[in-house]
């Protein structure tokens, strides 16, 4: 059985918890059980139900393949912890759960973590609190694709139309903003790009403004090295000059391995421990603990047909990070991402593969709640295991952020010169408030924005100029056995897909003939 996609939202981990607990117990196969002589009924094996538990786990998509046995029989012991099930004697909370035949049953009543009232909303001005006059206001955004909303543009553009159209009839001449304004137009910039990738109707309880720091998101966007990597100006900050060695040793293994080094049997792995000690020793996780909701939320996104959209989250939300927090991940990543592909590593586990060693070892420094949270071990998994494999994307630096910024100074210094800033909300596009819709209503909208997201992918497949007829048409029939009615809706007929993939072959012109012409004898 597989549990269906918890959605962006606040409270994200504790949703999460609810909707496992609900699916486990009403799935786990429940039959009778001898033990010491003595039947049970509507019981299972602590084995039985990490068989059933884990397969769960690794064919849903918010926890996916990479979920461990081991992790799962310690969500068992969760189970156990907060009397989700007790033993066949009725105890529970302290006792603890092996891999064994221990016999283990459902309380009467399962409990269910309470939420904060929060639910769908959707754009309208009554009955809500307003917010701080700002720059320009937030717009609130239902699930679509993740470009830029197309209302926002038009209205942005058209009001910087007739910005520049008031300024050249009055010849007038630019003033400068404040400092303090700059901030509060990067906050604004990186929360609608935010707001609007993630599909939330609010970020309220997913991040704060006060939360966005601009200095360190233009920090981790200019002091940059040839490869990418943040520069830190206090080296007091950076990683120990031991560490950044033992890194770059496992990371260009062997090539790193110069006769100065020793040699003996295991030495990568002393090696190898002796990172995974430091980031393990660390007081918070890379990610920090007040971004630990945000980029819970973002675990919605990692979604095969969406992970453009994923790789452009993480992307901005890792230029939130203090400059020293984003140059250790970005680090880390790099390393357990060349470690994992490189096939000349000797093995570094005995019993788990290279790969999964690497998750398993940094999925906690990388990302936890400062509370524990039941779920914290399997979430980090699924993002450390996303972030290693689309490392190189995610640390580019997103430039169109720092090119929105500025269109929006450069307008807003022609503004001034006609508008004051007590009224810039008159100049600017204002966007309505929000009131409370049916969940209905909100999944609907989440299926029509999604359905769009795949129709663009599909149009990106056709447009991409750099695919080969033949990759193409391969891409194409996989599209359609994925998604058969909106590749039908594309193309209704045949002929349609024809005029796509017409490849006709270029008319070779006759070759001369080479045949020595017959002539006619003169003799008669």
């Amino acid at each position: 059985m597989e549990t269906r996609l918890v959605p962006a939202g606040p409270y994200r981990a504790t949703r999460l918890w609810n909707e496992v607990t609900k699916y486990f117990r009403a799935g786990m196969p429940l039959r009778k059980h001898r033990q010491h002589f003595k039947k049970h009924g509507n019981c299972f094996t602590a084995a039985e139900a990490v068989d059933w538990l884990h397969e769960l786990l690794k064919n849903n998509s918010n926890f996916g393949p990479e979920v461990t046995r081991q992790q799962t029989i310690q969500l068992l012991r969760k189970f156990l912890k907060n009397h989700v099930i007790e033993d066949i004697k009725g105890r529970w909370g302290s006792e603890n759960v092996e891999d064994n035949n221990n016999l283990y049953r459902f309380p009467p009543t399962s409990p269910v973590k309470a939420l904060p009232n929060w639910g769908p909303v959707s754009e309208n001005t009554e009955n809500f609190p307003k917010e701080k006059e700002s720059l320009f206001k937030l717009p609130q955004f239902s699930r679509r694709t993740p470009k830029k909303n197309e209302l926002l543009e038009s209205l942005e553009n058209t009001a910087k139309s007739e910005i520049l159209e008031e300024a050249n009839e009055h010849s007038v001449h630019a003033r400068e903003i404040s400092q303090e304004n700059i901030e509060e137009i990067w906050r604004n910039i990186i929360l609608i790009h935010l707001q609007t990738i993630l599909g939330l109707p609010s970020l309220e309880e997913v991040l704060h403004s006060t939360q966005i720091i601009p200095q360190d998101v233009i920090y981790n966007m200019t002091n940059t090295s040839k490869h990418g990597v943040v520069v830190l100006q206090n080296k007091s900050e950076d990683l120990p000059h031991w560490v950044l060695s033992a890194m770059k040793c496992l990371a260009y293994w062997p090539r790193s391995n110069d006769l100065s080094q020793p040699t003996y049997v295991g030495f990568e792995r002393d090696v190898f421990r002796t990172v995974a000690d430091y980031f393990l020793s660390l007081p918070e996780p890379l990610l920090t603990f007040e971004y630990y909701e945000l980029f819970v939320n973002i675990l919605d996104l990692l979604q095969p047909h969406i992970e453009r959209v994923a790789v452009e989250a993480l992307q901005i939300c890792c230029l939130l990070l203090p400059p020293p927090n984003r140059r250790r991940l970005q680090l880390l990543m790099r390393m357990i991402s060349r470690i994992s592909q490189n096939v000349d590593m000797p093995q570094l586990h005995d019993a788990m593969g290279t790969r999964s060693l690497m998750i398993q070892t940094f999925s906690r420094c990388v990302l936890c709640c400062a509370e524990e949270v039941d779920l914290d071990e399997l979430l980090a998994t699924r993002l450390v295991s996303f972030l290693m494999d689309h490392q190189q994307e995610i640390f580019q630096v997103p430039t169109y952020l720092q090119a929105a910024v500025q269109d929006h100074i450069t307008y807003m210094k022609t503004a001034q010169c006609k508008y004051p800033m007590e009224e810039m909300s008159a100049v600017f596009p204002t966007y309505s408030y929000c009131k409370r819709i049916t969940p209905q209503e909100f999944d609907e909208q989440r299926i029509s924005a999604s359905q769009a997201a795949v129709a663009e992918l599909l149009e990106n497949i056709i447009r991409d100029k750099t695919l080969s007829l033949k990759d193409k048409k391969k891409k194409l029939k996989q599209f359609q056995k994925e998604y058969p009615l909106i590749y039908q809706n594309r193309f209704p007929t045949t002929e349609s897909e024809a005029i796509l993939l017409e490849n006709k072959p270029t008319i070779k012109q006759p070759m001369l003939s080479l045949r020595k012409p017959k002539f006619r004898s003169l003799r008669y």
